[in-house]
């Protein structure tokens, strides 16, 4: 009896080696299903050219092929002060993997659209305002009238100085927040740099597809009117991505984009004023450094 209890022991412990060298130790970066991630980073911002239309109880007129441009903060400790990491352009994601392949992420693009205030621009429309008011020296109909957009406002082609008052200074600067989520594929292409350890150092391929509102700060000198300057959700965007992110000891990785989209704001808050608006519509295009961590609860 003794001599089958023993066998059947060695026998047991036999088969459990046999199973434990025929299955291999699976990688923990071999799967992301289940895995949340958090990401944050910093970006520079390139805008097509934009016809913004601004409106209001006594104008409506339109700033044809405004060109602008972002405002870069460099390499900069505010981008880990907690308090000021708003101040530079910063990109923040959370996401989960549903999928070893596919996430969903929501995020916010901290980007800052600055009208160039050094252009001359073609304006049609009309100002009409009361004599009493700051910005009536721009009075009148302009059918693609060219007009210096710079501090006092000059108009090209004749007319005299506006005394110091602007015609226009426009801003995203606190900033063109798109708040958007965002669907993304990630596949592991460490083979073809011959990583033998994927735990230690894994390249991911990623690609995805975003969509959002826009929620800006809108700074806005607009004819001697006072701004808004509040918060304000003023339209939609959409948005496509590629990237490389490499990832370290399972948990950090660097992230490398480049990312482009549309965005549309019809509903642009500029003066104190509710019946002052602006409008406008522009291709962005970004380009991304970010670190982040990826864990499974």
């Amino acid at each position: 009896m003794k001599t089958k209890i023993l066998f059947f022991f060695l026998t047991c412990v036999s088969l459990n080696t046999f199973a434990q060298e025929e299955i291999p130790v699976q990688k923990y970066a071999a799967h992301n299903k289940g895995k949340f991630f958090v990401m944050w980073g910093g970006n520079r911002e390139t805008y097509s050219d934009s016809d913004v239309n601004f409106r209001g109880k006594d104008y409506n007129f339109t700033v044809d092929n405004m060109k602008a441009h972002d405002k870069p903060k460099g390499w900069h400790v505010d981008y880990i002060n907690p308090a000021n990491m708003t101040i530079p352009q910063t990109n923040l994601r959370l996401g989960y993997f549903f999928s070893d392949h596919y996430s969903v992420t929501i995020g916010v693009d901290h980007m800052k659209y600055v009208m160039t205030q050094n252009q001359t621009a073609n304006v049609t429309g009309n100002i009409n305002l009361p004599a009493d008011q700051a910005g009536s020296i721009y009075n009148g109909v302009y059918n693609n009238r060219p007009v210096d957009m710079s501090q006092g406002g000059a108009m090209e082609g004749g007319g005299s100085s506006t005394g110091g008052t602007p015609f226009l200074i426009y801003e995203h600067t606190d900033g063109l927040n798109y708040i958007n989520t965002e669907v993304s594929r990630f596949d592991d292409i460490s083979k073809l740099f011959s990583l033998p350890n994927i735990d230690k150092v894994q390249i991911n391929l990623t690609e995805g597809l975003g969509a959002g509102v826009l929620y800006p700060k809108t700074n806005t000198t607009l004819l001697g009117k006072d701004r808004h300057d509040d918060f304000h959700i003023s339209g939609y965007g959409v948005s496509a991505k590629a990237g490389l992110n490499v990832t370290f000891f399972k948990h950090f990785y660097i992230q490398g984009e480049l990312k482009g989209g549309y965005i549309n704001m019809q509903d642009i808050r500029t003066t104190l004023s509710s019946d002052d608006k602006a409008s406008q519509d522009f291709f962005f295009f970004q380009k991304i450094i970010a670190v982040g961590g990826i864990f499974r609860i």
